[in-house]
């Protein structure tokens, strides 16, 4: 792509993020401009992961960036008074942009500057919610009111996917102001990161063993419990089920392990090692009961992974087929343990579907990001 340093860029987000920042890296090399983390210095604690979270790959090299001031007197990204930033709207017009990009509005500080420059320069919105059914009926009504008119704020909207899309469009966002951003990883760091052979051998797994893999946070909305009542059902010698993560549900999960040697449990693992964990599995499992989209997903399909989702992900109307897995309804035992059941028939199936995976998730990746945000510049 030519460079065009005539389009400046302000972006808005709260804290680096390992699927953000080698996109902004990227853009950095296309056009001017500077991230404003609105959350502060201080290290997250991920209040799932129920630890500090330190991540192992560059997240702050290659662009611009700036960490505001954060007055909150409790800082978070988990409520809408967790992040306060009182010289965030001066240092952004300092910095003069032509163009802002604004990830979420769920907190003070957000909400504030997308009303703030409304006419003042090109705003653009970028937020990955989908419809829930989890608000009261009588709250509804008052939520897309609220929603209806907060969208007005921004110029254009992104959206990440199809759910994504029909969100937004339940809250009255017109077509024209729409504006495709596909959800994506680094595909090319996944894909050529390692081998899953070593972490097969730790585990004692045989050539002939097929692995299931669940990574994620261990809490009731990523619902590891459902997959574990479900592989019980099924399991057979050659049939293991590893789960990586933590979170509060972690002890129950060891419980059930001690009792069954073919259910292994790991602790959180890094960037670093993650694609080695992914190319050990032969079926990626990801049985969450709300999930706005599912980033994992898209690192089991960069390493060539078949997969098995919730239709609750908001992934899975895009990148779950019937050539790289299957969906099942969400917190359904029976239509998990059917499909697992299915899948675990044919080691050489699963293998051809994680062909599939990797060519469909090929699309989905930070160079189509790049394009799709020129195009809104």
């Amino acid at each position: 792509m030519t460079r065009k340093p005539q389009m400046k860029l302000a972006i808005l987000t709260s804290h680096p993020i390992q699927y953000y920042a080698p996109f902004f890296q990227l853009l950095a090399k296309i056009i001017t401009l500077k991230v404003f983390y609105t959350r502060g210095t201080t290290a997250l604690y991920d209040r799932n992961f129920l630890c500090q979270i330190n991540w192992d790959i560059p997240l702050l090299e290659g662009y611009d960036y700036t960490f505001l001031t954060n007055t909150a007197k409790y800082p978070g990204t988990h409520h809408f008074w967790g992040i306060i930033n009182p010289d965030a709207i001066r240092q952004i017009e300092e910095f003069n942009p032509r163009y802002l990009l604004i990830y979420g509005w769920s907190n003070l500080s957000h909400f504030k500057i997308l009303k703030h420059f409304k006419g003042k320069v090109k705003t653009i919105f970028r937020g990955d919610s989908i419809l829930s059914n989890k608000l009261p009926l009588w709250k509804r009504p008052f939520k897309k009111i609220f929603l209806a008119w907060l969208y007005t704020q921004a110029d254009t909207i992104l959206y990440a996917g199809t759910n994504n899309r029909a969100y937004f469009k339940h809250y009255g966002v017109k077509d024209e102001k729409l504006h495709f951003l596909p959800h994506s990883i680094d595909n090319q760091r996944f894909s050529s990161t390692g081998s899953g052979a070593l972490i097969r051998k730790s585990l004692g797994l045989k050539e002939t063993d097929l692995l299931v893999l669940f990574a994620g946070k261990f809490n009731k909305g990523k619902n590891p419990i459902l997959l574990l009542k479900a592989f019980k059902k099924i399991c057979k010698n050659n049939h293991h089920l590893l789960y990586i993560g933590s979170g509060p549900l972690e002890t129950l999960l060891k419980k059930e392990a001690k009792t069954h040697p073919n259910i292994h449990i790991l602790p959180f693992q890094n960037q670093k090692i993650m694609p080695c964990f992914y190319k050990a599995g032969n079926l990626f499992c990801l049985p969450s009961l709300q999930e706005t989209w599912g980033l994992s997903i898209n690192e089991a399909m960069a390493c060539g992974k078949a997969v098995l989702v919730s239709d609750r992900c908001g992934a899975a109307t895009d990148l779950v087929t019937a050539a790289n897995g299957m969906t099942f309804k969400s917190n359904d035992l029976d239509d998990l343990t059917t499909k697992l059941d299915q899948l675990l028939q044919c080691k050489e199936k699963l293998e051809k579907a994680g062909t599939a995976s990797a060519k469909l998730i090929s699309t989905w990746n930070f160079h189509e990001q790049a394009k799709s945000i020129l195009k809104c510049l």
